[in-house]
């Protein structure tokens, strides 16, 4: 099992109207066979980190800082990503409709990635092919690996881009909105499906979503971002149970509740933040219910609240380091 590190990530992207500053100082690990979840609204940053992870950044962005798979750097110029996406890191894509090619069969889509990490004929990744599909448990796998996308339905598709994702034998699975466009029911399905994947294939996996709600029970940690950068990042326990900055408790407050089916959900107000300059302040700030005037003058740096809890915010006070909280009471000095 392989541990991923990123630090210091800054993804910056140029387009007509200047150049947007989708990613900015995001650091975090995963290790081996760990599952953390991605959490925040469209525009927070956290496909645009997938993307720089599995080297699927647009052209011309400019992508700084560090990822590393064990001691295999993945940011510069240098990087053989035929090496390295697919064999190392996956990823399933949001939109089966546009992540697989209407005039080929799935079993052929399947079986060109199984030729090209592991080589083989056609015949024996046909094969291959539909062992997967199995997998993924596509009833009658035999037929479905000789369809074309437009003939299964959206729950089906979203099982062919997790075989394409598994064909070779990844390390590490990335999940970025694998549910989004599906029924509630088939939801529960992919992603009971992704979490028995990933524990019988002994997997790290990033599971990448806006919903807060699905995450629970299927990530150990879980990292909130806005504006390109991280405002929280905790154990799950820890998050839900204790919230601490303010976008993350909106997040929470905004899930439906049995309780309450007649009261009308609290929204967030305003937009998504688009940074068009480098970010300085806390990019949640213009949104936020608790801001004060400092909050658009400085960016926060996550501090430790907790055993293992961190958070960005001028509200947040750190937790007291055990060093000098027994300095205190025993009254030694150092």
């Amino acid at each position: 099992m392989s541990d991923l590190v990123v630090r210091d990530l800054s993804v910056a992207i140029p387009t007509p109207g200047g150049t947007v500053h989708a990613v900015t100082g995001v650091s975090f690990g995963l290790a081996g066979g760990e599952t953390l979840g991605i959490v925040g609204e469209s525009g927070s940053g956290k496909s645009m980190t997938a993307a720089a992870i599995t080297g699927l950044t647009p052209p011309h962005a400019a992508v700084t800082g560090s990822i590393t798979i064990d001691d295999t750097e993945l940011v510069g110029p240098t990087t053989d990503w035929s090496r390295v996406r697919g064999r190392r890191v996956a990823i399933v894509h949001q939109d089966p409709m546009t992540a697989l090619h209407p005039a080929y069969t799935v079993g052929r889509q399947i079986g060109e990635v199984v030729r090209h990490h592991t080589g083989g004929s056609r015949a024996a990744a046909r094969r291959r092919a539909v062992e997967l599909a199995a997998a993924v448990e596509l009833d009658d796998p035999e037929a479905h690996v000789d369809r074309y996308p437009h003939q299964l339905s959206g729950g089906q598709r979203q099982r062919v881009l997790i075989a394409l994702a598994l064909a070779s034998e990844p390390e590490i699975l990335i999940a970025d909105e694998p549910t989004t466009a599906l029924d509630v029911s088939v939801q529960a399905q992919i992603a009971r499906l992704l979490l028995e994947l990933r524990r019988e294939r002994d997997m790290s996996m990033i599971w990448i979503t806006h919903d807060l709600a699905l995450l629970a029970g299927l990530v150990d940690r879980v990292v909130v971002m806005y504006g390109g950068t991280i405002v929280e990042h905790a154990d799950a326990g820890a998050l839900y149970g204790s919230p601490e900055h303010p976008y993350t408790r909106a997040l929470l407050a905004a899930l439906p509740h049995t309780a309450a089916r007649r009261q009308p959900l609290p929204a967030i107000g305003g937009r998504p933040t688009v940074n068009h300059a480098p970010v300085t302040s806390c990019p949640f700030a213009p949104r936020c219910r608790d801001r004060v005037e400092v909050c658009g003058d400085v960016l926060p740096p996550l501090v430790t609240v907790g055993a293992t809890h961190e958070a960005a915010c001028v509200h947040v006070r750190p937790a007291v380091e055990p060093d000098r909280d027994t300095a205190a009471t025993d009254g030694s000095t150092r």
